[in-house]
């Protein structure tokens, strides 16, 4: 085996076999309870139609804008198509095609499996830890719900709306920061960590959703949340509560997936792996700051319109570090076992693929 081949297989093996161990772990619950398996996100359009028209748009969102830069320069917009060809030689080489289709596989794979598991968990484990997370929030806000603390602090009406777009921008931030680790970087360490990470996240949040099966605090008491105003996530929280219903009446007789569990918060959980792994890259100190804010703002979002319990959050935010820290192990970036960024030794792969054909610095 070569060098190449050896790097490739050291920095996606960790990802692959979590991959796999999720899809085998669908399978056998599906096979154990005669539940169906179910394409996740299939009101998208199907998986082989979906899955290449994203990587096509990312694509093009890699090479249409420095080919546009070129043909500029050059001064004449005509130059384009053979500035679109250049780019994409120097960008796409065999090497980075490969690295990309490997991530995008494992990640896709893992997902496809998390969202299987969780539409299975009310039907493998149907008693809730609602009542006892709840109780553990109150005892923590000395007696006092912190969604009421906080409609009380913010309002019901502007705050749902920007909290609104919070949530939604996070729904955002998981494809967006895949496009970055596997189309527009050009760093195989600090990319595969990234996508191997939010794996490890969706692992150990399955894990954690047949360990303390929850629903959160909105559909446990919806009177508290009925005064907030009417968002986009009150209407993704009523088609959730209409898609668990439907696979709990009979999950053979719908297409529909069971979305709804509450610990640990995953929401918190991948944007703590973000978060920790940007630090550990070095990235830029600005963007760090503004994640950070992100994550805090996520924290009282969810909190605030009923998806999650405060503990929900404190569960998330160590499952996060974990997912991180692991992802650090099983992509060799660390020293002595704490996460470090750890730079390929093959510099040929790790480059900008720019007209100069310099490396650049890891981002």
């Amino acid at each position: 085996m070569s060098k190449r081949d050896t790097l490739w297989r050291e920095r996606f093996g960790f990802a692959i076999a979590v991959a796999l161990a999720m899809a085998a772990a669908t399978i056998v619950v599906a096979a154990a309870y005669n539940l169906p398996i179910r394409d996740p996100d299939d009101a998208g359009g199907p998986t082989y139609i979906r899955l290449p028209a994203i990587l096509l748009l990312a694509f093009l969102t890699d090479v249409v804008p420095r080919a546009i830069h070129r043909a500029r320069k050059s001064g004449s917009l005509r130059a384009f198509g053979v500035q679109f060809g250049a780019v994409t030689r120097e960008r796409w080489p065999p090497d980075h095609i490969r690295f990309a289709l490997l991530g995008l596989g494992s990640w896709y794979l893992t997902y496809a499996a998390f969202r299987n598991l969780k539409s299975f968990v009310p039907v493998v484990n149907r008693g809730l830890h609602d009542n006892a997370l709840a109780r553990i929030d109150r005892w923590m806000f000395f007696g006092h719900d912190p969604a009421v603390l906080l409609h009380d602090l913010l309002g019901t009406d502007v705050a749902a709306h920007m909290l609104s777009f919070v949530y939604i921008a996070w729904i955002v931030l998981v494809p967006a920061s895949l496009a970055a680790a596997l189309v527009w970087s050009r760093s195989v360490s600090g990319g595969s960590w990234l996508v191997t990470g939010v794996g490890v996240d969706w692992a150990l949040g399955a894990i954690t959703y047949f360990l303390v099966p929850t629903v959160g605090p909105v559909f446990i008491h919806p009177d508290v949340f009925a005064g907030l105003s009417h968002t986009s996530v009150t209407t993704i929280q009523q088609s959730m509560a209409d898609d668990r219903a439907a696979v709990l009446a009979d999950p053979s007789a719908t297409n529909a997936v069971q979305t709804i569990a509450a610990f640990a918060s995953l929401h918190v959980g991948i944007t703590v792996t973000i978060c920790l792994i940007a630090y550990w890259l070095g990235l830029n100190r600005w963007f760090q700051r503004a994640l950070w804010v992100f994550l805090a703002l996520t924290v009282v979002a969810t909190i605030y319109l009923g998806w999650h319990y405060a503990t929900d959050c404190i569960g998330g935010a160590v499952l996060g570090f974990l997912g991180a820290w692991l992802a650090a192990i099983g992509t060799g970036n660390h020293v002595r076992g704490w996460p470090t960024h750890v730079r390929t030794s093959d510099a040929a792969v790790e480059t900008t693929g720019a007209a100069d054909g310099a490396a650049v610095r890891e981002a």
